[in-house]
């Protein structure tokens, strides 16, 4: 099945963006034989960065800059091998893996052709939710072993 709706919402992009930044690298580099038949150019070479992180307490006052943390990213641009038309895919990743943002990058450019395979992009974006959700929910129950429970005895009443 191909790809038949192109043109994509800037909420599926970010869905697929974020899914690929927090996916392991290894993840990425299993599909990578979707990216086969395509050529790429950088944009951008991946590049390591800074970036101002801002916080608010209490997730309701005003905005303050907590910090800096470090990000890596990669603009690279393809065609589409449908119409044509020049694809450019973004790839941004919190940390230094340069390897890591250049296949976001080529993915989320890949993920835009008119030719792609909707069926494999769905599986492979559906394994990547899966395998986030599994490493959440063992997370939770290793937090959850350590929980104290604690009770108030009622004195002198």
């Amino acid at each position: 099945m191909k790809n038949t709706d192109h043109n994509f919402s800037d909420a599926t992009r970010q869905g697929w963006l974020r899914l690929m930044a927090l996916a392991p690298v290894a993840a990425l580099e299993t599909a990578a034989d979707l990216l086969a038949a395509h050529e790429f150019t950088y944009l951008a070479p991946p590049e390591i960065g800074l970036a101002m992180v801002r916080g608010r307490p209490g997730g309701s006052a005003a905005a303050f800059n907590l910090g800096e943390m470090t990000l890596t990213r990669c603009v690279v641009a393809t065609t589409d091998r449908g119409t044509g038309a020049r694809l450019i895919g973004h790839g941004h990743v919190a940390g230094r893996d340069r390897r890591h943002a250049e296949l976001i990058a080529r993915f989320d450019a890949v993920f835009q052709d008119s030719t792609t395979d909707a069926a494999a992009r769905d599986e492979m974006l559906a394994g990547l939710a899966n395998q986030q959700q599994a490493a959440h929910a063992e997370s939770a129950a290793a937090t959850a072993a350590t929980k104290v429970d604690f009770f108030t005895l009622v004195r002198g009443e």
